[in-house]
C-alpha cells in the first residue's frame, strides 16, 4: 500500500490549510501520520478523518507548541517510546504577522521567528536524534517565495522563512552520512483559511503575478513533500523546490 509504508510521519501545524493536505497525501501514501496541532482538536480531528477517509492508516493526534523546546522534546520523546522511532518530519507549522519595518512590534517579531523559524529547528533537532538511530529520514521545511523574493509588509514572515532555507541546506549537509535528506518547498500564492480573506480585486492582482494564472491547491503543495518524502527522492538534498505557478524564478 503505497510508496510509504511502514514509514511515520509527523507533519506540525497540520489542522488546516497546506499542512492537512500534506498530512493526507502522505497517509494516502501508506504512511502513520501524527498530525500535530497547537489548539484547535477539532480541526485536527477533521484532518484525522480525512486521512481515514482517504484510506491512510489509524492517525494520532498530538498536542505541542513547537515554539517551546520543552514541548517539542516531550512529544518527540513521546513519539519515540510509542512508536520505536521517526522517519519523516514535515515543519509546516507557521504563522504571519504582517507589518511594515518602522511600525513592527517587537512581540510579533518574537512570536513570528519563534514558530516560524525557530520551531522548525526544535522539531528538527529532536527529529534528526531519532532518524540517525535508524540511519534514515526525510525532514522537509515548508518555506515560502517570500522567504526567496522578499515581500513589502512581511519582514518577520520573510525573515523567517529565508531563515528556513538556511537552515535547510545547513542540516543537509551535517545529516547526509546518515542518510537523511532535508530540503525544503517554497509555496507561492495557495489557496487557504490564510489568503480567503483577501478581496476579489487583491487576488486578481496576485494571479497577475502567476505566469501560470492561477493560484495553487494545497495539494499541490503536497504531492512536491510526498515526493521528497519517498525512495524517488532519495538522491535529492539541500535542495528548494519551488512551487509558485512561476511567480518567482
Amino acid at each position: 500500500m503505497g510508496q510509504l509504508k511502514d514509514k511515520i510521519a509527523l507533519v506540525t501545524g497540520a489542522s488546516r490549510g497546506i499542512g492537512r493536505a500534506i498530512a493526507v497525501e502522505l497517509a494516502r501514501e501508506g504512511a502513520k501520520v501524527i498530525v500535530n496541532y497547537a489548539g484547535n482538536e477539532a480541526a485536527a480531528a477533521e484532518t484525522a478523518r480525512l486521512i481515514k477517509e482517504a484510506g491512510g492508516p489509524e492517525p494520532i493526534l498530538l498536542k505541542f507548541d513547537v515554539a517551546s523546546q520543552e514541548q517539542v522534546d516531550a512529544a518527540f520523546d513521546e513519539v519515540k517510546t510509542k512508536h520505536g522511532g521517526l522517519h519523516i518530519l514535515v515543519n509546516n507549522a507557521g504563522i504571519s504577522k504582517d507589518g511594515l519595518l518602522l511600525r513592527f512590534k517587537q512581540d510579533d517579531w518574537l512570536q513570528t521567528l519563534g514558530t516560524n523559524l525557530t520551531g522548525s529547528f526544535h522539531c528538527a533537532r529532536a527529529g534528526a536524534k531519532l532518524m540517525t538511530k535508524q540511519r534514515w529520514g526525510r525532514i522537509i521545511n515548508i518555506s515560502s517565495v517570500v522567504g526567496e523574493s522578499g515581500n513589502a509588509g512581511q519582514v518577520a514572515y520573510a525573515a523567517a522563512k529565508a531563515g528556513l532555507l538556511g537552515l535547510t541546506k545547513t542540516l543537509a549537509q551535517e545529516l547526509a552520512s546518515r542518510s537523511i535528506t532535508v530540503n525544503a518547498v517554497t509555496p507561492g500564492f495557495i489557496a487557504t483559511d490564510m489568503t480567503s480573506a483577501l478581496t476579489d480585486e487583491q487576488k486578481a492582482k496576485i494571479r497577475e503575478q502567476i505566469p501560470l494564472g492561477d493560484v495553487g491547491k494545497p495539494e499541490d503543495v503536497a504531492h512536491a513533500v510526498v515526493f521528497l518524502a519517498t525512495d524517488r527522492a532519495r538522491y535529492i538534498t539541500g535542495h528548494v523546490l519551488a512551487v509558485n505557478g512561476g511567480m518567482y524564478m
